[in-house]
């Protein structure tokens, strides 16, 4: 059972923490029509804080019938209304929830690539991206604990439940707190990324080089995403060599890409497979730009304990790296822009991985060697 009070403690922590709105402030919620509660619960708390909030609830089946019945131009249809959104409002919530995570695997992948071509869409995100970048947008993903969520996880709803309290800190007395503890502690690990020029990574069936001389490292600690707990950058765009094994599926729009192995050479894919799913490996990667790394990270997470089958969690795992095909942060230093942003997760607690920054061990088998 959800604790009745979870919705309330979430929507504090996201208006207080994550987005700070201030009076005047617009906010768009945009998720499953199955999070009503959690709706509900935000725009109290953006009454509260003297603001505006628009919602987007997206109802059971809307995308199934989509894929179904849309025409090719209609696929690539995106509406003004979100570039508009993107240009005036000061901040979104994204909640993370769905009644079937399943309930795109009949559709072809072509027409989920499609989707991603559309050049409004391309110009919301560069907007997006750009009033990000100069702290005029603020965002934030956020979890809703659902049956579909807790399946995907071989958890009961209630185990799971729990499992999404503990990860966000709502189980604290005070969880502001303890996500700005979480800050502080990897303010050390940011000082020292920060100063280094190149990463090389080992691991099982895994030796990638790529520089990050000059770009930005991020301490993530509930600001864009809730739960957290990674450090991440975007290399330079034609660093990165060498070749990687992910460990654990990719998972794009419910769909799962299974054993992804990628090659790359001065910073573009050369070879891409996969043992399942292959087939919309490489309908991905055709779009503009996924070929390249948009973001190498680190998860910090050890709370997170299990892979779950949600990115918004598995990629916080304590033990793992993760890399990101596609779009940067322009924040970070990136200049590759592309309309997808998927990231892929490996485990670094097996025997022999490595992480070294500019010739020194800094990570080894899960754990952190500053």
């Amino acid at each position: 059972m959800l604790d009745p009070f979870f919705c309330e403690k979430l929507a504090k922590l996201v208006i207080n923490y994550s987005i700070k709105i201030k009076a005047g402030n617009r906010i768009v919620i945009i998720g499953p029509a199955l999070a009503k509660d959690l709706f509900l619960a935000l725009q109290v708390e953006i009454l509260k804080a003297g603001g505006h909030s628009f919602s987007i609830p997206q109802l059971e089946g809307e995308d199934e019938l989509f894929f179904k019945y849309a025409s090719d131009n209609q696929l690539v249809y995106f509406d003004d209304i979100y570039v508009t959104m993107a240009k005036e409002f000061d901040g979104l919530v994204q909640i993370f929830g769905d009644y079937n995570i399943k309930k795109l695997s009949l559709i072809d992948p072509k027409k989920i690539g499609k989707t991603q071509l559309a050049a409004k869409r391309v110009e919301m995100l560069k907007i997006f991206s750009e009033r990000e970048t100069k702290g005029e947008l603020k965002w934030v993903i956020i979890p809703y604990p659902c049956q579909s969520y807790a399946q995907e996880a071989n958890m009961d709803f209630y185990s799971y439940s729990n499992f999404v309290e503990k990860a966000l800190f709502l189980d604290k007395a005070d969880p502001v707190h303890e996500w700005e503890q979480l800050h502080k502690k990897q303010e050390k690990v940011i000082d020292l990324l920060n100063t280094a020029k190149k990463i090389h990574v080992l691991g099982e069936d895994t030796d990638l080089t790529l520089s990050v001389e000059g770009r930005i490292w991020e301490n993530c600690s509930g600001q864009n995403n809730l739960p957290d707990g990674e450090v991440f950058t975007s290399p330079i765009e034609d660093s990165v060599n060498g070749h990687i094994r992910f460990t654990y599926p990719g998972i794009y729009q419910g769909k799962e890409v299974e054993n992804i192995y990628l090659e790359f050479k001065d910073g573009k894919l050369v070879n891409a497979t996969a043992d399942r799913g292959e087939d919309l490996l490489q309908e991905i990667i055709k779009i503009r730009n996924a070929n390249k790394l948009g973001e190498f990270a680190i998860g910090t997470n050890y709370g997170i304990t299990k892979f779950t089958k949600n990115i918004l969690f598995d990629e916080k795992l304590g033990g793992t790296i993760h890399c990101a095909l596609g779009r940067g942060f322009p924040k970070t230093g990136s200049k590759n822009f592309s309309t997808i942003h998927w990231d892929i997760l490996k485990d670094m607690k097996l025997p022999g991985s490595k992480i070294i920054a500019d010739e020194k061990v800094i990570y080894e088998e899960g754990k952190w060697k500053i």
